[in-house]
């Protein structure tokens, strides 16, 4: 069994490299269209350990989550444009909200009844899957390090946060022939879509860009140092037994951090790839996460399965009464439920299967996603707690 720090940190990143060079090299990335590459950096880890490859208890792993987490969200919203999306319009941003409060309250309505089945301990582990399905992996990996989730409740977690979305994926693009006719039963202003038409041309895309060593290491220390900053910022702020620790300030402080740069010059940063650097950091952190865990602990994930489906069976409840009361089209429902649900990879493509040109749009409500997220899985956990004994 390998217990030297540096060999664990090689490992884990042995571990992340050969897998995110398969997901993007042409003969091998269809493998990868089922279960994801975020899936594989979480579980290898878990099997290494789990059959004595690397220790499941090190120090490193703590020092990973606890200055290389922060660091990750600093660069994943270095490069948010807020302009952009508050010019989506109020009906593109309500329906989004609309969708997030529809996964909250599933997410509440799903623990209360499951609860008998899975174990009050699970209040923490749907707060962060509802962070995942309002913003996306970045956001459920800072909830779970925000509340301590355990290692035995985030496991299973991560295989709904797996399965669920791809089932609803598949259905949302289903269901795109049925656009026509919802849209006249509802009445739908459809002259809103010409005005996100609009938007979407105007919009670039500022990612992409060619990665430097000089622009890494620039990004790397500004990521550290608002890193470090929010935790210097987070022992200063007041503490709420059970619900506000030092670490959930961290992360609330630098999801701040992260927002305020996007409006500086060190925004530019990511013409070097800065978001690409912060997501090879996030995907580290869940390496180690994975590390700690035990397959064991997956045992209630068909359970947890289930209650993920009555979570989006809610929010699709909300996003057709949101749109019969703002009378959005249906290509609205679509984008912003795959906004939560889907996150930055998927809404895109939902968005542009419901009307071509308009992939943007989706891919603006998952950005919003990305900011607020974490806030609302928070939120949404300590209303599950409150439900536990």
């Amino acid at each position: 069994m390998i217990e030297n720090p540096v060999l664990i940190v090689a490992v884990l990143v042995a571990i992340e490299a050969v897998i995110l060079t398969l997901s993007r090299h042409e003969r091998t990335a269809r493998f990868f269209d089922l279960l994801p590459a975020v899936f594989w950096i979480y579980f290898i880890p878990m099997l290494s350990a789990t059959f004595g490859l690397i220790a499941t208890k090190s120090p490193v792993y703590g020092l990973i989550t606890t200055w290389l987490l922060p660091a990750s969200l600093v660069l994943l919203l270095l490069p948010v444009d807020i302009g952009a999306i508050l010019r989506l319009g109020p009906i593109a941003l309500a329906m989004f909200f609309i969708g997030a409060a529809g996964i909250m309250a599933g997410a509440v309505l799903s623990f209360s009844l499951f609860r008998p089945l899975i174990g009050a301990q699970f209040w923490s582990g749907f707060g962060a899957l509802s962070a995942s399905w309002t913003g996306g992996s970045a956001n459920m990996i800072a909830v779970k390090e925000a509340l301590a989730v355990p290692d035995a409740v985030f496991a299973p977690m991560v295989i709904v946060d797996t399965v669920v979305p791809y089932l609803w994926m598949g259905f949302m693009i289903a269901i795109v022939g049925l656009q026509p006719a919802f849209d006249r039963w509802n009445r739908s202003e459809r002259g809103i879509l010409e005005h996100l038409g609009e938007q979407a041309a105007q919009h670039l895309a500022s990612s992409g860009g060619r990665r430097t060593v000089g622009g890494v290491v620039l990004s790397l220390a500004v990521a550290l140092t608002g890193g470090w900053g929010a935790h210097m910022i987070a022992e200063l702020l007041p503490k709420v037994q059970d619900v506000i620790t030092s670490y959930t300030w961290t992360i609330i402080v630098v999801t701040l951090f992260g927002i305020a740069l996007s409006f500086s010059p060190l925004r530019k940063l990511e013409r070097a790839g800065a978001s690409r650097t912060g997501y090879d950091l996030l995907y580290f952190v869940l390496t180690a996460i994975g590390a700690k865990a035990s397959v064991a602990s997956v045992g209630s994930a068909l359970v947890l399965i289930a209650a993920g489906l009555l979570i989006v069976a809610v929010h699709a409840v909300f996003l057709v009464v949101g749109a019969r009361l703002l009378k959005a089209p249906m290509f609205l429902v679509a984008a912003a439920s795959q906004a939560n649900v889907g996150g930055v990879a998927s809404a895109p493509v939902v968005a542009e299967v419901y009307h071509p040109g308009l992939a943007s749009v989706g891919l603006l409500l998952a950005i919003l996603g990305n900011i607020v997220g974490t806030w609302l899985g928070i939120l949404c956990a300590q209303m599950c707690r409150r439900l536990a004994p």
